[in-house]
């Protein structure tokens, strides 16, 4: 899904967004999936101050699995809801949604939002799709590339 100025956006918001968990003091998890699977670059802690250093070499790429990757989200959300029951969980995916099928919302988590990062000709809207299946946030990537 994620190449050239797609995955330099992807690793901005990615930075945006654990800079902003970083000043509110939030836990943050992040998992990667690319063509070679899917693995779990940081575990739920408090997130840093300094991120770019594990943003930097994150690779994008076709065929990515994403039912792995949120098999592996559900895990590392459902050990974590162990450890901080009253904490709520949010969990994003950036996505260009073309896979099929459609994956189930992962149950561990109490908010999601989709990122739609699909920018194909045609448009396919399968992340509005899933946004709606999981009834979740969906936001445009493209929307931040104009900001």
């Amino acid at each position: 899904m994620l190449r050239g100025q797609r995955l330099a956006l992807a690793k901005g918001l990615l930075l945006d967004w654990s800079a902003a968990s970083y000043r509110k003091r939030e836990a943050l998890a992040v998992i990667a999936f690319d063509g070679h699977g899917a693995r779990l670059l940081q575990a739920p802690r408090k997130a840093q101050a300094h991120n770019e250093r594990w943003i930097a070499p994150l690779a994008g790429g076709g065929g990515s699995p994403v039912q792995a990757a949120l098999q592996l989200a559900e895990e590392v959300l459902r050990r974590y809801r162990k450890t901080c029951a009253a904490q709520p969980i949010a969990l994003s995916l950036l996505t260009d949604a073309r896979f099929d099928p459609l994956p189930p919302r992962p149950r561990h988590a109490d908010r999601c939002t989709v990122v739609d990062f699909d920018d194909g000709r045609p448009r396919l809207e399968r992340a509005a799709r899933l946004a709606a299946d999981w009834q979740a946030e969906l936001l445009r990537a493209a929307d931040w590339s104009a900001a």
